[in-house]
């Protein structure tokens, strides 16, 4: 009998708990540990997420949603123009997120932390990070390397701090 629960349902209960916590308390600061996003969001930077609802999104805010005991966050592209359900993708994928319902949107991206910085998200990226982008969207090789790459820039810029 195996009593230690696995990485899997530890990392869910961590999920459902900062969902609740965000429901209750209507903010909440959460790290990040995808790619998804990059080069918007990246592993290492922190979210300050606002309680909202469906009606409050527009396309181009960073939603944050709940679902298959995990958290996405997520750019806003658009409605399901059948029954109003916010359609995302992450910044680095090459296809859309099926729609988020309003049970599973838990709240919108307002701030983001990085290296001691505090920025609100832009709307829309960049010609230089659609295209870094779209390369770690589509190439997996490209996306090991920007990793590398990043990886390599965050260890030199601790040593300089």
């Amino acid at each position: 009998m195996r009593l230690v629960p696995t990485f899997e349902a530890a990392h869910s209960a961590k999920c459902e708990l900062a969902a609740e916590v965000l429901r209750s308390s209507g903010r909440l600061r959460l790290g990040v540990t995808g790619w998804s996003m990059f080069p918007s969001i990246r592993p290492g930077d922190a979210l300050l997420i606002e309680l909202s609802n469906h009606h409050d999104v527009v396309s181009g805010d960073i939603v944050l949603f709940f679902r298959e005991h995990r958290l996405f966050a997520h750019r806003a592209v658009g409605r399901n123009h059948d029954d109003w359900r916010i359609l995302t993708r992450g910044d680095a994928m090459p296809i859309e997120d099926p729609p988020v319902n309003e049970a599973e949107l838990l709240g919108k991206v307002t701030l983001i932390w990085r290296g001691g910085k505090c920025t609100e998200p832009a709307k829309s990226l960049g010609a230089f990070e659609g295209v870094v982008a779209d390369i770690v969207g589509r190439f997996e090789l490209a996306a090991r390397l920007v990793v590398v790459l990043y990886g390599l820039i965050q260890s030199q810029q601790v040593q300089t701090v």
